[in-house]
């Protein structure tokens, strides 16, 4: 597809000033990058968990000494070590341990119940598990039976276990760019959850786009919102933590009124998380109370951004959402809007671009037959770039479908425009058919979110005898807003098509969602 319109890549006019059309990797290894952030700045603090502090040389001294342990308990070069824990600081630890075996980090879910823990672990045949004492009597220790893991090691056990092997170390294993870092497993948002390999070169690429496109250095402090076992938490999380130094703040689980109080304890200046986050501190009654003045700078993906949305954040709290996009095959952000620019909105659906495509990156739109589209003509996103990964963990068939020559068929459906932004329509999957007509649910979320009442919104088609599909909207409140189904029909039959308003209301305390943020709209559908 040489000298394509893409392949010119237009919207490098979009870069801020300053910015280059690429990056070089400064690391062979995301080992390595912590090894010389290790070096650099030893004394600095690493992670922040609540009133407890882990130095960049502790974490040095601790991962070594855990890595020793595994060793011990016969984990090697390319085994497989599942992580089954929340955001605790001995996710960190057990991440680092496992590369400096030179073996593969899998982070697993902690919301995934017995049978799903298993199918992952089925899959990609751990030798250890590393795991909350809580997880283990509720759901691993049935979980494990009858799979690969040989070694359970709970969070309290690695920290006795790095006491046990203190001053050890296994000898540097070589790591290499092309070497797979971590297992991450899609969401399963469109079938079985299949485990991406993101090698090295992938997660420092990834980190060093966060650093330089974001502007993180090691004198911010990151506010670690995003789930570790998510891709976002993995690289905007950790990731930048290890390349920059600088602190990452940690809090079990996600907690509104707690997020609020760290801002401000730590003076943190910058995080990224799925737009619920965003939605939940807004909601929060803590959030006037606060001096949350130093965060600077945010950046949301993982689940469509209303525009709504956006402003009342900014009204809120004074601070921009930049939207950021990308998959877990992308190892993070494959599109991200340019700091200190405001992304567009598109004035035909109403939907917020989610940027132009970082440093190395080039996003075609082809239509079903792979022939490459015009500017504003919708299509399938296909990404090639340093952060896609070779494939899926022991699916070469699958890896080929998805993934050939490189470059990976999303299933998002979107379009470029003709300055070069990017809008993310939909997933394939997801389109209505109404009576011929063809509808796409994230448009007329869009506009339920323009209501004042509106907290979240998903739509989905359901069976209908005379259209063939009907458009159904599932919504929750705010809280202490009322307001009734033919209100909301009314509202939207106003703003859109004839074809496209939902026809159904049907309210709920809370959507399903992926924990990455992303609606689950079959879950919604079986209703």
């Amino acid at each position: 597809m040489g000298g394509s319109l893409y392949d010119e890549r237009p919207w490098l006019a979009r870069y801020a000033e300053g910015q280059p059309a690429d990056i070089e990797p400064a690391h062979a290894s995301a080992l390595a990058m912590f090894g010389a952030t290790a070096r650099r700045a030893p004394d600095a603090v690493a992670i922040h968990y609540f009133d407890a502090a882990l130095t960049h040389s502790e974490l040095d001294e601790l991962s070594g000494a855990f890595g020793a342990a595994l060793v011990g308990r016969g984990v090697a070069r390319g085994d497989r070590v599942a992580l089954y824990l929340q955001n605790v600081p001995e996710f960190v630890i057990a991440v680092l341990a496992a590369w400096r075996v030179g073996a593969i980090a899998v982070p697993v879910n902690p919301m995934l119940k017995e049978r799903e823990v298993r199918t992952l672990l089925d899959d990609c045949e751990p030798v250890a598990l590393v795991t909350l004492e809580s997880l283990w009597e509720q759901v691993a220790r049935e979980a494990v039976a009858g799979t690969s893991v040989r070694t359970v090691v709970t969070t309290r056990e690695v920290r006795e276990l790095a006491r046990a092997h203190a001053g050890q170390a296994p000898p540097d294993p070589g790591l290499g760019p092309d070497d797979v870092a971590l297992l991450t497993y899609t969401s399963g948002t469109t079938g079985p959850p299949k485990g991406a390999m993101n090698t090295h070169g992938n997660v420092v690429f990834s980190s060093q786009t966060y650093r330089d496109w974001v502007g993180v250095g090691g004198d911010d402090v990151i506010l670690g919102v995003a789930p570790l076992f998510h891709i976002t938490g993995l690289v905007a999380h950790i990731g930048l933590m290890l390349l920059t130094g600088a602190p990452l703040v940690l809090s079990h689980r996600f907690d509104a009124a707690v997020a609020l109080e760290l801002v401000e304890r730590h003076r943190v200046t910058f995080t990224t998380g799925a737009i619920t986050v965003f939605i939940a501190l807004m909601d929060a009654p803590e959030a006037g109370e606060r001096d949350t003045a130093t965060l600077r700078t945010i950046v949301s993906g993982g689940a469509p951004i209303a525009p709504a949305t956006v402003e009342a954040f900014e009204a809120r709290f004074g601070t921009y959402i930049h939207n950021i996009y990308g998959l877990t095959e992308t190892t993070s952000p494959s599109h991200c809007v340019p700091i200190g620019t405001r992304a567009p909105v598109d004035p035909a659906s109403g939907a917020l671009s989610v940027g132009v495509p970082v440093y190395g990156t080039v996003v075609r739109v082809i239509d079903e037959e792979g022939r490459e589209l015009p500017p504003g003509e919708v299509g399938e996103l296909v990404t090639s770039g340093p952060q896609v990964v070779p494939g899926y963990w022991g699916r070469p068939e699958e890896s080929e479908r998805a993934i050939p020559g490189g470059a990976l068929h999303t299933g998002d459906v979107g379009f470029m425009d003709p300055d070069g932004w990017f809008y993310v329509v939909d997933r394939k999957k997801d389109q209505i058919n109404a009576a011929g007509y063809k509808v796409w649910p994230r448009e007329v979320e869009d506009v339920l979110y323009g209501h004042p009442a509106v907290r979240e919104a998903a739509v989905v088609g359901v069976p209908d005898a005379y259209r063939g599909e009907t458009v159904k909207a599932f919504v929750s409140l705010r809280p202490g807003e009322r307001v009734d189904a033919d209100e909301l029909i009314a509202f939207c039959r106003e703003r859109m098509a004839a074809y496209k308003y939902p026809r159904l209301v049907e309210f709920v305390d809370e959507l399903p969602r992926t924990a990455s943020g992303k609606v689950l709209r079959r879950v919604l559908r079986d209703r």
